[in-house]
């Protein structure tokens, strides 16, 4: 089943229930900006792995592109229910939710 697109706000209320956030973007970008609590597991690196241990699982990038892109694969990654933020961290940003940097 393809990943299902979410707010922010919908995104923050799975997570505050036990999702499993997960950051696809490379390792140096999320070094300099993050969504506290997000797991990093570049998308680069994602093909062959299983993520699991939650319920749920929201992937996120900066945007939005490369998740969309690559729902199939993010959808065959997660032994569980997935979703994509929709819009990014740039979109979680611009909803007032926090963000850590470097």
């Amino acid at each position: 089943m393809p990943p299902k697109p979410i707010t922010p706000a919908d995104a923050k209320k799975l997570v505050d229930a036990g999702a499993l956030l997960v950051d696809v973007r490379e390792v140096n970008e999320y070094t300099e900006e993050n969504i506290p609590g997000a797991r990093n597991e570049p998308l680069s690196r994602i093909a062959g792995r299983e993520i699991t241990g939650a319920p749920a699982v929201v992937f996120h990038c900066t945007s939005g592109a490369r998740t969309r892109m690559n729902a199939a694969a993010l959808a065959r990654a997660a032994d569980a229910e997935v979703y994509i933020l929709d819009g990014g961290i740039e979109a979680w940003k611009a909803a007032g939710f926090p963000v850590q940097r470097g």
